[in-house]
């Protein structure tokens, strides 16, 4: 399963575990502050083509929407909006990102939240072997096939980004 020299577990790779899905942990330094994906990609030495960034969204006060998309891409609101069947999103505020997933910024990961919110992997994803997301805490990141990812969140792939 996992190939770490530590055994890290996070709410995900517990997840991850239990589910009996193959994944890779990797690892960087988080000393710099520098938590963004595409730094994050630097970091780990991977093509920012399949390292992709957890985005949570909101509609109203109690609808919550995840998204992953591609590092250097940005997320499509209206796309995304069509893509979970609302009228509007919002990005939710970082302020209420730990309360309403258990993780918190640069380690939000899609698996493993608090409840388990309607999720949406970019299309691009359904072309890779494999993607790279965040494990559940800054300085962690999970490699793994975008299926098992779709699966063990029950995601959908669509078109969610900028063009």
């Amino acid at each position: 399963m996992a190939k770490s020299s530590k055994k890290v577990k996070t709410n995900a790779v517990r997840i991850l575990d239990r589910e009996k899905i193959s994944y890779e942990l990797m690892e960087y330094d988080v000393n710099d502050g520098l938590l963004d994906g595409i730094s994050v990609a630097e970091k780990t030495g991977q093509s920012v083509r399949i390292v992709f960034k957890t985005l949570v969204t909101k509609a109203n006060a109690t609808s919550l929407f995840v998204f992953l998309v591609p590092v250097a891409l940005e997320l499509d609101l209206k796309k995304a909006a069509q893509a979970v069947g609302v009228k509007k999103l919002d990005m939710l505020p970082l302020s209420d990102l730990t309360k309403e997933t258990g993780y918190v910024r640069g380690g939000c990961s899609a698996v493993g939240m608090k409840k388990n919110y309607p999720t949406v992997i970019d299309k691009s994803a359904e072309q890779l072997e494999e993607m790279i997301v965040s494990a559940g805490k800054p300085g962690l990141q999970m490699k793994l096939a975008p299926s098992m990812l779709a699966q063990v969140t029950g995601a959908t792939f669509q078109n969610i980004v900028n063009s």
